[in-house]
């Protein structure tokens, strides 16, 4: 990994500033609060530049599109579905709404992106009712998952037909393969299908260092929402149906939920870009080493008190009191669970060691 982690840094400070509209923000001010936080991978703007100009066929039937497809059967096998979108909401909303009758309920973890960021919009927009499970890591077990995988054929209850989980958790872990797995051959074998919230899907194959098929489609999910933003893409993801024959109407649902771009080229030269020479796990790999290099410096600082384990690019920790405002002068991050003083800080594509280095220092001076 250390090879691709040079190579992104590399391409990111040789990228030169294109003259264009006044620059109303500091570049040099770097923070800790969201991998959305940071800019576009150069070689992502290049490829839109690269897109551009000319005319090719709307909503889809471009050539971009077309060699997306042949991307991605690359990274999951022939036989798959792809349907880009614009954003992770649209596109767990449309995943979940393809899976489901009306009737129909997911099981998914109480930390569950779907369940605490998406503003109601699974519930509202896809009409889908959640069966949150809490746990402490962000991770669903076939044990967690029976607590609310239940009264099947009860009039009064809403039908548990979906597991959703999350690659890398909202709490920054990941599922192994043989964890996703499990929870497959669980839920296949009581009828239900299996959706994966993929936000940060590149990070975890960083991390387990596996093919990105290893935990998803040879682990049995059915239906994937592949993040892009998050690692370096401006805008755009892609529902994947891994199963086709689990998933009903994409096609159609799509559309209906907003989600149908008409210069659809632009978002599928960028997962090409992303995907065709490795970007993407140069990328992510790169942004799980400065979280890694984060959480070394702070396990050695006393009074800050990591939560979770560092699966990913997200680091959980506890912080004494004030110290996390005054750090928020310099640095952006946000509170995790403001009640026991819990912050995370996410590093990007783009983070660099000096950034680690200055925020660890900047730590230090406040609890000195």
């Amino acid at each position: 990994m250390n090879e691709q982690v040079t190579s992104t840094t590399e391409a990111i400070h040789s990228a030169t500033e294109t003259p264009g509209a006044a620059q109303l923000h500091n570049p040099a001010v770097r923070g800790f609060a969201s991998d959305n936080y940071s800019g576009v991978h150069p070689e992502i703007l290049s490829a839109l530049a690269t897109a551009n100009g000319g005319h090719q066929v709307s909503y889809g039937e471009d050539v971009y599109t077309a060699r997306l497809q042949e991307v991605l059967e690359q990274q999951f096998g022939p036989g798959i579905e792809t349907f880009p979108v614009f954003n992770g909401t649209g596109a767990n909303v449309l995943a979940l709404q393809s899976l489901l009758p009306r009737w129909g309920a997911v099981i998914c973890a109480s930390t569950a992106h779907i369940n605490m960021d998406e503003n109601g919009a699974p519930e509202r927009v896809g009409g889908i009712k959640l069966l949150q499970v809490p746990t402490e890591d962000g991770k669903l077990t076939p044990a967690l998952i029976d607590r609310e995988a239940w009264g099947w054929g009860d009039e009064h209850r809403a039908q548990p037909l979906v597991v959703s989980i999350t690659q890398t958790t909202e709490l920054g872990t990941c599922y192994t393969p043989e964890e996703v797995r499990a929870i497959a051959d669980h839920v296949h074998a009581k009828g239900m299908k299996l959706h994966m919230d993929g936000a940060r899907l590149a990070n975890a194959a960083a991390y387990l260092d596996v093919p990105l098929r290893a935990f998803t489609r040879d682990a049995g999910v059915d239906i994937l929402s592949f993040g892009g933003t998050k690692n370096g893409l401006l805008f755009g993801e892609v529902v994947v149906a891994l199963n086709p024959e689990a998933a009903d109407g994409l096609k159609f649902l799509r559309k209906m939920n907003m989600q149908l771009a008409s210069k659809m080229r632009f978002i599928s030269a960028q997962f090409i870009a992303l995907l065709e020479d490795g970007l993407w796990l140069r990328s992510a790999a790169h942004a799980n080493a400065m979280a890694a290099r984060l959480r070394t410096a702070v396990e050695e600082i006393d009074g800050v008190e990591p939560t979770q384990a560092t699966q990913s690019n997200g680091v959980f920790a506890i912080l004494p009191e004030g110290v996390a405002d005054k750090l928020r002068e310099s640095f952006a991050f946000y509170d995790w669970d403001a009640a026991r003083r819990e912050v995370r800080w996410m590093c990007s594509f783009d983070t660099t060691e000096e950034d680690i280095d200055a925020f660890v220092a900047a730590i230090k001076r406040e609890l000195a």
